[in-house]
């Protein structure tokens, strides 16, 4: 069960990769990628159905595994993301950003390894809720405003970033209400986040630097959803020198990818 679990995740982050990619190839260059355009256009659309896909194999496969065995299968669709995204774009992929992509995955699977795991189910009064949406939104703003002024490099990760955190902040959400905690305005606040991620992500994708916004926002997701876990639902938080050694090599994998990542856009037949 367990080979079948990681089997089950592999595909999935295929799934993921080839969605994050085929989406970043329409909305890269764009000059307004808002959803209302991006709707409309079929390969977006099937992206979205290939990342619904590999979250629901995601899940799968965690009924069926150890986490140990399954988040780490979950991070390799970072390094199936740039193939599919440099074929999309006719180019290969250079040996230096992907291992760049392999120093970020390398550093995320170590600190997905080193988040010990939560006992018992978990609750999340009204007012913690509203702390939830006020600290990711105000901390989205402030990476939105940083990225008006910052290098077209720099502006997809901090793009991503505050996408990152908001698909944080939805995914603790989707977990308090999931353990048990059900309560339809939490089930309608769960959209705001979630939509908003998307904005943000889909702003960080037309600029072009897909390696870098990917890997900003694989990163930035689960920092996140652990910070809420810890500050919000009481889990625990891994301790020592190993996970900032993780977060670090994550990082210097980031900062490979803004140098190697070229800036790539879609252009359309006149």
């Amino acid at each position: 069960m367990t080979v079948l679990a990681a089997v089950i995740a592999l595909v999935g982050s295929l799934f993921f990769a080839l969605g994050a990619a085929l989406q970043q190839f329409e909305a890269a260059g764009s000059a307004k990628p808002g959803l209302l355009v991006l709707l409309r256009r079929p390969r977006w659309l099937i992206g979205g159905v290939s990342i619904v896909t590999g979250g629901g194999l995601h899940i799968v496969a965690l009924g069926l595994g150890p986490l140990t065995v399954v988040q780490p299968m979950g991070v390799a669709s970072l390094l199936f993301a740039l193939p599919i995204a440099a074929a999309l774009h006719h180019r290969k992929p250079s040996r230096r950003e992907l291992a760049a992509a392999a120093l970020v995955a390398a550093g995320l699977i170590g600190l997905v390894l080193m988040v010990p795991e939560s006992d018992g189910p978990t609750g999340l009064a009204p007012t913690g809720v509203l702390t939830l949406l006020g600290v990711s939104g105000v901390a989205a703003a402030l990476l939105f405003l940083g990225s008006t002024a910052a290098s077209p490099t720099g502006r997809a990760a901090l793009l991503a970033t505050a996408s990152g955190v908001l698909y944080g902040a939805t995914a603790t959400l989707m977990r308090v209400l999931v353990d048990g905690s059900w309560n339809w305005w939490y089930l309608l606040a769960l959209p705001v986040p979630a939509l908003l991620a998307l904005m943000m992500l889909q702003r960080a994708y037309a600029v072009g630097h897909f390696g870098v916004s990917f890997a900003s926002l694989q990163i930035a997701d689960p920092l996140t959803a652990v910070a809420f876990g810890a500050l919000l639902l009481g889990e625990p938080l891994p301790t020592g020198v190993l996970p900032v050694a993780a977060a670090l090599l994550a990082a210097v994998g980031t900062v490979a990818l803004a140098r190697t990542s070229p800036l790539e856009a879609r252009h359309d037949p006149a």
